[in-house]
């Protein structure tokens, strides 16, 4: 039987298709040096602002937080053992925080406690912090070497008299001072604290708020004049 020859040639013989697979990566293949141009230009804009490019899409999540003013002291009990238990404020992150401290008070006439235990609390106020505190971020703005007196003739019985006076502190300073004193002994029965200077100008009665704790700095403590100017 005679064989039927193809007349076609290799000229009209169709190349087989090419598996959809393949076309799809030709076609990303096509594409990518389109899209590579704008995707450099990018990067070396990012570059240019000191931003690292990254690859792929990252999640970061939220910002990581920094939590100040965490300070874990000894025992309580321990504290107590060698001294009385107070709390003074110490400035942290522009705000006031409360910090335990232990001091020894003398004994001492009745009329001279307030006195005795406000140059105690002065005395921790001005102290430097220690290590720990200093690494929860607290600081104290109290000069050394403040003292205090009883009142003046003329002073209400529960006036405290600073060798500076209370203007010439520094906001923080006297932030400090008062929110300490409030809640001690040398505060007033209703928890105001009235301070003077060292001459002869009226005292004040301050009060410790919320807004002064957590602005120091800008929010003067409300005061009023003992003798009704």
């Amino acid at each position: 039987m005679p064989v039927r020859q193809d007349t076609r040639g290799t000229q009209g013989i169709r190349a087989p298709r090419a598996p959809r697979g393949t076309r799809a990566l030709r076609a990303v293949r096509a594409v990518r040096p389109a899209l590579a141009v704008p995707l450099l230009a990018l990067a070396l804009a990012l570059a240019g602002c000191g931003i690292r490019a990254t690859e792929v899409p990252t999640d970061f999540g939220p910002a990581p937080s920094r939590v100040p003013c965490a300070l874990t002291g000894p025992d309580i009990g321990t504290q107590s053992s060698r001294g009385i238990l107070v709390q003074v404020f110490l400035v942290c992150s522009s705000q006031l925080a409360p910090v335990d401290r232990t001091v020894r008070i003398e004994a001492g006439p009745a009329e001279t406690d307030r006195v005795r235990a406000a140059q105690a609390l002065l005395d921790e106020l001005s102290e430097s912090p220690s290590d720990a505190e200093k690494q929860a971020n607290y600081s104290t703005t109290v000069p050394k070497g403040l003292t205090v007196a009883g009142p003046q003739r003329t002073d209400p019985g529960d006036a405290l008299r600073l060798s500076t006076a209370p203007a010439e502190l520094t906001p923080y300073a006297l932030a400090q001072i008062i929110c300490t004193f409030s809640d001690s002994e040398a505060a007033s029965d209703d928890g105001t604290v009235t301070l003077g200077g060292p001459g002869t100008d009226a005292s004040r009665r301050y009060e410790c708020t919320e807004a002064v704790r957590t602005r120091p700095g800008t929010e003067t403590p409300p005061s009023t004049r003992t003798d009704g100017a």
